[in-house]
Order: C-alpha cells, then sequence, then structure tokens
C-alpha cells in the first residue's frame, strides 16, 4: 500500500517540471532586478577626474543611497546633477553638513573647518579655481566634493555645481569590479577590490 502512494508521488503531471523550472527563473530574474534596482548599481567612470584612484572605463558597484545616505569625508560617490551633466558623474567627499571648506589656490591646499587636510589620493595640488567663493559652509544635506585629479576636474569648485544635495547623489562607490583602461592602455587587474 506505501508503495502505491509512493509510486503515485513520484508519478508528475505533464509540465510540471517545465512549471518549476520557470516559477525558479523568473523568481531568480526578479530577485536580481530587485537586487541592482534597490540595493546596489553598475556604474562606469567616464574620464580622468579621479586619476589616480580610479581611471577612464573603470566600473564600480555602487551601494545605493536608499541604503546607506550617510556620507563622510573620504567617500567615493556618483551624483547626477543634471543641469550640470546628464551623465552621472563620480567624486570623493571633501566636507558635508555644517563643515566649511576654503582652498588656498597659491599652494593647493584644501582647508575644512581650519584644517589642511591630508589627501594622498590627489594626482597633484589644487590650483584651478572655477567659479566657487571660499570659505563655504556646507548646509543642511549638503556636500563639498572634488576629484582626485584636482586640476583636471570639474566638481563643486564649478559654480554650476557648487555645493551638491545629498539628493543627487545615486550611491557610494564600494568595490572595483573591472579596471579600465590607464594610461598606458593596460587594464590593470591587481586594482579589482574594495574601494576607499
Amino acid at each position: 500500500m506505501e508503495e502505491k502512494q509512493d509510486a503515485i508521488k513520484k508519478k508528475s503531471v505533464p509540465g510540471q517540471e517545465l512549471y518549476e523550472w520557470t516559477r525558479a527563473l523568473v523568481g531568480s530574474v526578479l530577485a536580481v532586478v530587485l537586487l541592482f534596482t534597490f540595493v546596489v548599481r553598475l556604474i562606469g567612470v567616464d574620464g580622468h577626474s579621479m586619476v589616480p584612484s580610479l581611471q577612464d572605463q573603470d566600473r564600480l558597484l555602487v551601494l545605493s543611497s536608499l541604503w546607506d545616505h550617510e556620507y563622510e569625508a573620504g567617500d567615493i560617490v556618483v551624483l547626477r546633477k543634471e543641469s550640470f551633466m546628464e551623465e552621472p558623474i563620480v567624486k570623493r567627499v571633501i566636507a558635508v553638513e555644517g563643515q566649511t571648506v576654503d582652498i588656498d589656490f597659491d599652494s593647493g591646499t584644501v582647508y575644512v573647518d581650519g584644517v589642511a587636510i591630508d589627501e594622498p589620493y590627489i594626482n597633484e595640488p589644487t590650483y584651478r579655481e572655477e567659479g566657487t567663493e571660499f570659505p563655504l559652509t556646507l548646509g543642511e544635506g549638503e556636500l563639498f566634493v572634488l576629484g582626485d585629479n584636482r586640476n583636471h576636474s570639474n566638481d563643486s569648485r564649478d559654480s554650476r555645481l557648487g555645493t551638491v544635495d545629498s539628493r543627487y547623489v545615486i550611491g557610494k562607490a564600494v568595490f572595483l569590479l573591472f579596471p579600465g583602461a590607464g594610461e598606458g592602455e593596460q587594464r590593470d587587474f591587481k586594482r579589482i577590490g574594495v574601494i576607499g
């Protein structure tokens, strides 16, 4: 009797296996779509404004601002302000709300709250002015961002961008997935990893 019940259970309905596979596939696709819509995104670096930290065509894993919207100095963020540039841009946070930024363009030194900041990640000192007046105190929810390749970057020094409302931030870059071609057109796969 028990053998008959097992045989009935094992006997499948026509098309049931196809249904199970389809259901699993649809569930997997839906999970991936939700993951890349609300949690992480893949963003490409376009240009040389973040050299040497990031290269043109690097592919970054970005943690969505829906999950992490507390930014601090040193974070690399991706933002979009269409009145400044249609495509997303990648920049480093230098200061956050309530802080005061000043730049001595003669020495190339950036100050936050009167203290010269240590910037081992920059390509060269900050000599280029772009129209923003300093010193500048950031309001609520504002960020001051700069590219690491300071004299070849359009960033918060440009009065068209200025301080950035944190609502324009798409997310924080957390991982370099695929390296772009650097100056010598060679991809350096040793650079893959956590971004800091």
